[in-house]
């Protein structure tokens, strides 16, 4: 029987980065992030959480803020009660009922 082995690196609700992060696995954000964001894998902004930077990721969903503009290469999903404010570059884009956008969306192949 197969594992699932994805990695998730979780930024809790106390930690503030100011610099930027690359990785290569999926990142749970509680905390706060501000700089530059670099990932292949997924970003998963939860309620409490905050990112002010530039972000390229493969697939983001959003339940928290956001200050900054995002590339994702799949998928960009703003939830409700999530907080979006900048431009946004993503083949599919989801912002649900009781979300808050501000900025331009480019719906890129």
């Amino acid at each position: 029987m197969a594992e699932n082995t994805k990695a998730l690196t979780r930024i809790g609700s106390t930690v503030v980065i100011d610099g930027n992060v690359n990785c290569e696995e999926d990142i749970a954000i509680e905390g706060v992030i501000k700089g530059g964001i670099v990932t292949t894998a997924d970003i998963f902004v939860e309620a409490n959480g905050t990112i002010e930077a530039q972000v390229e990721t493969r697939n983001i969903e959003i339940e928290g803020t956001l200050v900054g503009n995002v590339s994702a290469t799949e998928r960009f999903n703003l939830m409700p009660g999530g907080k979006m404010l900048g431009d946004v570059k993503a083949p599919r884009v989801v912002i649900s009922d009781g979300a808050k956008f501000k900025g331009n969306i480019e719906m890129k192949e």
